[in-house]
């Protein structure tokens, strides 16, 4: 058998939330925290170590092995300072040249390495993007090798960050140094619902922390019975129509369309040809079923009664100003009865009056603009009004068509 090599390897990350890359420490005591200045593919890079020294497998660990330059010194942390200060005046440049030249892109971060050998823009974009001519114009500004690197949505996410649907702030941005593969499968596994708007991130992408269960169901699935399959329980012969398998409670259907819960040790798997037995009435004591907090079982509803006409109480009026008090709730008699109804009746009729009343009253308020236009087109005059007598208001008394009386009494000489 072939012995397993190992090598000597420190973790290194370039970024806050980031990969762990591998390197070689050399003779040098590097521990967890230490900063320090590696070679990479891009140049010089300046990292953080957060795995101590450790043997590992060499097949585990991308060759080449690269090797740990240095610790990091005072000018390596001056010479870090400004370029991330140089960082916000690029990505502000960039986004101009980028209206200028009206490409369909949005611009997410900006980037330099160490050694300030080459700049870094990432951005997102629906389709391919042709920047050559943006590329040339940033290399005449910044003097200096120019990248343009598109991403996903999902990275996007973790450079800008931002709050998850459940209030904390996004993992991919706060602990989580790698994307793993999400599935619907997972969401369905769980028993969650498919909705788009529940089990998807602020990327648009489904959530990263389904995976986070996804093992912990697949174990306890493996566990359980399917739903459909036929058990027996104390009851009889059931299937089996819901399983929750976080608390490893399954609900049985019985013939009769009975429900009832429990648990694993209570129930045993028959044979699919088995028929469905009616839910046993048997009393709490002979079988297990899921207890209350107070560890007691619960008892059956008992069915309610209906109430007949005859049970119900009557209610009783109560007694008015006129009537004596000891005539309430107790019958009345005959002539009590007959001042009753008709006191009913007289308020009755005083309704219908004021009705056609207040009928009569918007009539001749409609009716009255249409005879002021009838006057007015030539319609003959009105009547005068006269008084009780059958006399004209205006003649003073007299009938019409007679002489007026003298002022001076009497003309009797």
């Amino acid at each position: 058998m072939d012995k397993k090599i190992e090598v000597k390897v420190v973790g290194i990350r370039f970024k806050e939330v980031g990969k762990i890359y591998y390197f070689d420490p050399d003779d040098m005591e590097i521990k967890a925290g230490d900063q320090v200045i590696v070679e990479t593919v891009r140049g010089k890079e300046y990292g953080v170590a957060v795995v101590g020294p450790r043997w590992i497998g060499e097949k585990e660990v991308n060759q080449p092995l690269r090797k740990i330059i240095r610790k990091s010194t005072k000018d390596d942390k001056a010479q870090l300072a400004k370029n991330r200060a140089d960082e916000k005046e690029a990505l502000a440049a960039c986004a101009q040249k980028v209206e200028e030249h009206r490409l369909p892109m949005k611009l997410v971060d900006v980037e330099y390495t160490f050694d300030r050998s080459k700049i870094i823009f990432y951005f997102t974009a629906e389709g391919r993007v042709d920047f050559r001519n943006l590329v040339k114009d940033l290399a005449s500004v910044f003097r200096t090798r120019i990248e343009l690197r598109q991403i996903g949505v999902r990275d996007e996410a973790k450079m800008i960050g931002g709050l998850g649907s459940c209030g904390r702030e996004l993992c991919c941005s706060t602990f989580l140094g790698d994307f793993e593969t999400v599935s619907i499968k997972m969401a369905k596994e769980q028993n969650l619902s498919l909705n788009p708007n529940k089990i998807s991130g602020i990327c648009g992408r489904l959530m990263c922390c389904l995976k986070y269960e996804n093992a912990t169901y697949e174990k306890l699935k493996k566990k359980m019975p399917r739903e459909g399959t036929r058990v027996k329980t104390l009851f009889g012969v059931g299937v089996i129509d819901t399983v929750n398998l976080l608390q490893e409670l399954i609900i049985v259907k019985f013939a009769d369309g009975k429900k009832e819960i429990f648990t694993m040790e209570d129930v045993e798997m028959v044979e699919k040809t088995t028929p469905l037995d009616p839910m046993e009435q048997t009393s709490t004591d002979s079988y297990t079923r899921m207890k209350s907090s107070s560890d007691k079982p619960r008892e059956p509803r008992k069915a309610k009664e209906p109430r007949t006409s005859k049970e119900r109480p009557k209610k009783q009026k109560p007694a008015q100003p006129g009537d004596n008090k000891e005539a309430v709730g107790k019958e009345l008699s005959e002539e009590e009865k007959k001042k009753k109804k008709s006191r009913n009746n007289r308020r009755r009729r005083s309704n219908r009056n004021k009705k056609k009343t207040d009928q009569s009253g918007q009539q001749n308020q409609q009716e009255a603009p249409k005879s002021e236009k009838k006057t007015q087109e030539g319609a003959p005059a009105k009547k005068k009004k006269r008084n009780f007598r059958g006399k004209s208001k205006n003649s003073g008394g007299r009938k019409d068509g007679a002489a007026p009386a003298p002022r001076g009494g009497n003309d009797n000489n």
